[in-house]
């Protein structure tokens, strides 16, 4: 196996944490959220979960990730052999997460396109379900591939496979460098058109007037958490991976601050130019803001193609730079998810970049053509409820509760650390860890799973719901243990040279 590789500097390594903190959810999943939970008062759980959840596990995966210096598996088995299953979970969650999530860079590919004269009409539900995937009637009918879904996704496969290749500094840094400035700027544009645009304060009044009686709503806590949990990318091995890059005298606690910083000023961003453009479009229909709220795949490819619709002009140009807006942050973090899995395989088989890329990429693309079938929309949207809701969050609390209570490393930790970082954590961080985490995790979890009870996801089929979602979550699971099991591949030792 070659060198391990490293970022070039600091900075390349915070361009790249950003990247894949800044995703898909910041721009489709937050604002509602935030919405949905208070409005303006929202903002009192999320920075409360952000500082005693999301930073303190974002400094434990870098601390981890930099100290040991390995992959997930690599990293958790040098604390305890038993352990390395741990790691393997984590990628393996990694793994089929980027399995769908290039089916969604393939969607926003070609909506980038379609933003060009306004392709998808005026009826842009029908155009997206019908036209575009061609979604089939029920949950288990299939009916074969749908070709103008698999092209753009083969395309952006294509991409990625060969920014893999170019490895972490001229691959995954260099790629995050140009995109990241060109998305922040796009966004920038995007949201001070938004909140310019007639009706945008009914929208943006929606969204930020403060409603302080939900404070009292567990509901509204536990939304925060999750937010703060899955828009960090933690709890699947990618910081932790990333932060093993870096080299061995890297302060740590500053840039975990500037990384979770800068994701959260994203989701603000994103929220005020969504919510100034659902005011636009309230206006324009004539109808109440709360009747346009949507998020997810419903917000991004039918709610916007509506408002852009809507603009007064150049609306091909806005289109093009929401859904470019929407492949960028899906892209660097799209590279972020792969990176984890294919370090885990490289180096417990002892493989080279180009072969660990080759068998990863292509043994993701060929799942995530199951999202590319008439069917595939049901199939993407349970993997990504049940692997986000119980996959992500669980890896991440069994990685807490292991490196707290289990091997008891967080005193070590903290000093490495304090001894290579300008600002300096205290015991505080100790106390999240242990016991705020873990507890607002479990809480998530049970009242996730009382939710999954009483109304199940989408109404969809009980064998759909099990086979699929939880299969999917048990299955990572499980390949989790089979892998630790497998012999680590030596590196051969050098000949000596005779006398």
């Amino acid at each position: 196996m070659e060198t391990r590789e490293q970022w070039s500097n600091r900075a390349g390594f915070l361009f790249a944490a950003i990247g894949s903190a800044i995703g898909l959810g910041n721009i489709w999943r937050y604002p509602y959220v935030a919405y949905e939970n208070g409005g303006g008062a929202f903002l009192i759980p999320y920075f409360i979960a952000l500082l005693t959840a999301g930073i303190p596990i974002l400094l434990l995966e870098y601390s981890l990730g930099q100290r040991y210096r390995g992959s997930a598996p690599q990293v958790f088995r040098k604390i305890s052999k038993k352990w390395e299953w741990l790691g393997w979970w984590q990628s393996f969650i990694a793994f089929v997460v980027v399995s769908f999530y290039m089916v969604i860079l393939g969607w926003s590919l070609v909506y980038t396109y379609y933003s060009i004269g306004t392709q998808w009409g005026q009826d842009t539900e029908a155009f997206f379900f019908e036209n575009f995937l061609g979604l089939s009637g029920g949950f288990w009918e299939i009916e074969g591939l749908q070709w103008k879904v698999l092209l753009p996704v083969c395309l952006v496969w294509l991409i990625t496979y060969v920014v893999m290749q170019k490895g972490v500094q001229k691959g995954i840094e260099r790629v995050s460098r140009i995109l990241m400035p060109i998305l922040i700027l796009m966004m920038v544009v995007i949201t001070i058109r938004a909140v310019t645009l007639p009706g945008a304060t009914e929208g943006l009044n929606v969204l930020l007037t403060p409603d302080f009686s939900s404070l009292t709503d567990p509901g509204v806590w536990v939304a925060a958490y999750g937010q703060v949990f899955f828009s960090l990318s933690i709890g699947f091995a990618i910081m932790l991976t990333y932060a093993s890059y870096l080299p061995e005298k890297s302060d740590l606690s500053n840039s975990g601050l500037i990384a979770a910083f800068a994701n959260s000023g994203f989701e603000f961003l994103a929220a005020l130019g969504v919510f100034g453009a659902l005011g636009f479009l309230a206006a324009s229909q004539g109808v109440d803001v709360n009747s346009v709220v949507d998020a997810g795949v419903g917000l991004a490819f039918v709610v916007f193609p509506q408002i852009i619709n809507q603009f007064p002009g150049f609306n091909s140009f806005f289109g093009v730079l929401f859904f470019g807006s929407l492949l960028f942050a899906g892209f660097t973090s799209t590279i972020s998810i792969l990176e984890p899995v294919i370090a885990s395989v490289r180096e417990k088989f002892n493989l080279s970049r180009w072969v660990a890329v080759n068998w990863i990429c292509g043994l993701a693309f060929l799942l995530s053509l199951l999202y590319t079938t008439h069917g595939g929309l049901r199939y993407l949207d349970t993997v990504d409820h049940f692997i986000n809701q119980y996959g992500v969050a669980l890896g991440g609390l069994v990685e807490v509760v292991f490196i707290a209570w289990f091997a008891r490393k967080l005193k070590e930790m903290q000093t490495h650390i304090n001894d290579i970082s300008d600002v300096q954590i205290g015991n505080w961080w100790n106390l999240c860890l242990m016991v705020i985490t873990p507890v607002m995790v479990i809480v998530m979890t049970g009242f996730s799973l009382f939710e999954e009870w009483v109304h199940p996801y989408e109404d969809y089929p009980l064998s759909g719901l099990t086979v699929i979602g939880w299969g999917s979550v048990v299955i990572t699971f499980l390949a989790g243990l089979v892998f630790q099991r497998l012999s680590w591949k030596q590196i051969p030792a050098p000949k000596r040279k005779k006398a």
